[in-house]
């Protein structure tokens, strides 16, 4: 059942990639730097950008395969994945934007005294940095990275994480994703979810997801949800 409007509830807790920040261009330089240095032609950040979704390892193996659904040997995958970790440690924020509407919907939130979480399937190792350089931690008062958990989304076990750090039930937590991934999460824990149309949603139409609203930014977001 789709939830009623003004949706009430006491927390939010929104993704990263794709949802608050634009890291292909980080993302994609990275990945063609790994590629260079494997003797690999590069590839197109469009291409690329339908590979981001379910973690690094992921990105990598789409990234060798040239393929969303390819698969590389197994040695292979184990040579770049540390490689391409290098390659995005020196360009993590770099190239990173701020959507349009994201700065406006955190202040609005942290002035309705909502409970703010960032959960993502990226590791905390560039999670953090990231958030930092883009002056977003502050906004944060929890952080579940792809690694703080052994689950990553799809999975729901970082949403029910943050919601158990907050002391409340899923169903009093928003999550505002722009992916497959955090609609089956946010649907699984048992938490309402709002997807942004502008993300990386592996070369997928948000609009065939099961979600509550498709929001243009993470500002309208804010005016269809009350504090509880």
């Amino acid at each position: 059942m789709k939830a009623a409007f003004p949706l009430r509830v006491k927390a939010v807790m929104i993704d990263l990639d794709g949802t608050l920040l634009d890291t292909i261009p980080d993302l994609a330089v990275a990945a063609n730097l790994m590629l260079e240095a494997l003797g690999r032609a590069p590839l197109d950040a469009d291409l690329i950008r339908t590979f981001v979704g379910k973690g690094v390892p992921n990105l990598v193996k789409r990234t060798l395969a040239g393929d969303i659904d390819g698969e590389v040997d197994s040695a292979l995958l184990e040579r770049a994945l540390p490689l391409y970790e290098r390659c995005y440690d020196s360009v993590n924020g770099r190239h990173t934007t701020i959507y349009p509407g994201v700065i406006e919907g955190l202040e609005r939130l942290r002035e309705r005294h909502f409970k703010l979480a960032c959960v993502t399937n990226k590791s905390a190792r560039f999670t953090q940095p990231l958030l930092a350089h883009m002056k977003l931690s502050e906004y944060f008062s929890e952080v579940v990275a792809g690694d703080t958990l052994r689950q990553k989304k799809p999975d729901p076990a970082p949403l029910i994480y943050a919601c158990a750090q907050f002391g409340i039930a899923p169903s009093d937590m928003l999550m505002i994703g722009d992916s497959v991934n955090d609609a089956q999460a946010a649907r699984a824990a048992g938490c309402p979810v709002f997807c942004v149309p502008y993300g990386y949603n592996e070369g997928r139409d948000v609009r065939e997801l099961d979600v509550d609203a498709i929001v243009a930014s993470i500002v309208e977001a804010t005016g269809l949800i009350q504090k509880v």
